[in-house]
């Protein structure tokens, strides 16, 4: 998968965007005039984001395929977690007359849809926690792909592997749109049950090293964190510290598991990715009137890391009452 250097220079984008790059594009062997130009942008790269987006892409080759038309896609851009290039590539998309945009990840999606509000070019979103909170329902020309947290099932599986659970760490970002409804279930459940809970918030890898090590230190017996992109994004560096201390890091997503972490409860993300695509081309080519807000893709998937699991002495066979088990082991990616 291609990816967008950190500085972004417009002329680079003018010829390398969407409409130029004739190798990363899904054609049809069709003689069809039809190109549907579309931008795919990831908020960053982490295993998620980029397993959403090669869904999307193989899904486009798929839909040009059965459907005689081309779909240019041109890159997979990464915004690489910041504000100020996301719009640079989102409004150079606009500039260049894309079709649809699809960004990925909660702060992709609000920049893509601010610079698309003047044109009413089609956004389709992939991966967003929480659409209503983020500002991402009731626009016309915005929809996508939901991949809500269940975070009282997560709660209830911390709880079954541990009932004498006394004190839950809270790893999150606060710039992370995705933690903000998933950290307050966690706490009101918590808040019920009578068990205390530490939060650890860091926006930075660095930060994300020095909260899990806090968390550690204060001795909690467990540590939640949300489909959170900080977070994830330096799962690898912070994996063995909770493993080490035994102590079950709880996730929002299997690729966070698959970096190291115990368990979570989700999404198919290439599901999520290949709905998403499908999406984007009833958009483009049909409109939005039979198009929802947005939808929520099925959870009940229960992905274990088997490499951590032995390190804590778990017994990970207790959760397939939750739902569908997946094992896994931690790769380095």
């Amino acid at each position: 998968m291609k990816k967008l250097l950190t500085t972004v220079v417009s002329a680079v984008l003018c010829t390398s965007m969407i409409g130029c790059a004739s190798t990363s594009s899904a054609s049809s062997s069709s003689s069809s005039s039809k190109t549907i130009k579309v931008a795919v942008i990831k908020q960053l790269d982490h295993a998620s984001l980029d397993e959403i987006a090669t869904a999307i892409t193989t899904e486009l080759d798929a839909i040009a395929k059965k459907n005689g038309v081309t779909i240019d896609y041109g890159e997979v851009y990464s915004g690489q977690n910041d504000q100020t290039t996301l719009k640079q590539i989102s409004d150079q998309a606009i500039a260049s007359g894309v079709n649809v945009i699809i960004p990925i990840a909660t702060t992709a999606a609000q920049v893509a849809a601010n610079s698309a509000e003047d044109s009413s070019t089609p956004v389709v979103y992939a991966a967003i926690s929480d659409p209503e909170t983020a500002g991402l329902t009731g626009l016309k020309n915005v929809t996508g792909t939901s991949d809500a947290l269940n975070t009282k099932q997560i709660c209830d599986m911390m709880l079954a592997q541990n009932p004498n659970l006394k004190n839950v760490g809270l790893l999150y970002s606060k710039s992370e749109a995705n933690s903000e409804k998933p950290i307050k279930e966690a706490k009101a459940y918590l808040d019920a049950k009578g068990i205390k809970y530490t939060e650890a918030t860091a926006n930075t890898n660095d930060e994300v090293i020095a909260a899990a090590t806090s968390l550690v230190a204060s001795g909690v017996d467990a540590v939640f964190t949300p489909t959170d992109n900080v977070i994830m994004a330096a799962e690898l560096a912070i994996a063995d510290t909770f493993a080490d201390a035994k102590i079950p890091h709880y996730t929002g997503a299997d690729s966070f598991v698959r970096n190291g972490a115990f368990v979570t409860c989700g999404v198919n993300y290439t599901d999520l990715g290949t709905k998403t695509a499908d999406l984007a081309y009833q958009a483009v080519t049909e409109g939005f009137d039979n198009i929802k807000d947005y939808t929520v893709m099925d959870g009940g998937i229960i992905t274990i890391n088997t490499d951590t699991a032995k390190k804590l002495n778990a017994d990970s066979s207790l959760f397939a009452k939750f739902g569908k088990i997946v094992e896994v082991t931690t790769t380095k990616e």
